[in-house]
Order: structure tokens, then C-alpha cells, then sequence
């Protein structure tokens, strides 16, 4: 005998299955940067380049912080593609830069 599930339930599994591929997405990103970030860490201490080995390591003490790349746009909805925030800013920033003083 099959148990029927309520709407609001398919929602809860659709939300959890959306928040675990998320989960998992930064994971991985995560795991790209460490590795990318230990490789040029051992390539600045092979040609002897302190300077920024020791910048590279205090950056690496930080921690990874991801960037998520979406933003509101005039109508507050969101959006994610670069072309449209980079849309956003240039508006912004014409609307802040062309003001008339007087």
C-alpha cells in the first residue's frame, strides 16, 4: 500500500533536494579553490617568490568565502547572469555619477 503525500510534503522533499545540490555545489567549488590555491602556493615557493607566498598563506588562513553572483535588479527580482548585472551597474552607477547639482 502506497502512502500519498501532501502538497506541502512535496514541497519540503523539493526544498531539501534543492538545498543538498546547492550543499554539494560549494562543496566542489570549494574543493577547486584549495586545490588551485595549494598549487600556486607551491609554485611561489619553488621560484622564490616570498612576497607573495606569505600574502598567499595569510590569504589561506582566511578560509574560503564564497561569492554568490546574483543580484536584484530595478524591479527587485532577481537575477544571475553577468550580463544582466552588469547592466544593473552600469545604470546604477549612471544614475549616481549623472546627477544635476542645482
Amino acid at each position: 500500500m502506497r502512502r500519498v503525500r501532501s502538497p506541502s510534503q512535496i514541497s519540503v522533499d523539493n526544498l531539501n533536494n534543492v538545498r543538498r545540490a546547492v550543499s554539494r555545489h560549494f562543496r566542489n567549488k570549494k574543493k577547486a579553490y584549495l586545490r588551485a590555491r595549494i598549487e600556486e602556493l607551491e609554485s611561489s615557493s619553488t621560484i622564490s617568490n616570498f612576497k607573495d607566498l606569505y600574502r598567499s598563506i595569510s590569504d589561506f588562513k582566511k578560509g574560503y568565502q564564497p561569492v554568490t553572483d546574483i543580484m536584484e535588479d530595478d524591479k527587485s527580482d532577481l537575477v544571475a547572469d553577468c550580463h544582466s548585472i552588469l547592466t544593473r551597474w552600469r545604470n546604477y552607477f549612471s544614475q549616481m555619477l549623472n546627477v544635476c547639482w542645482g
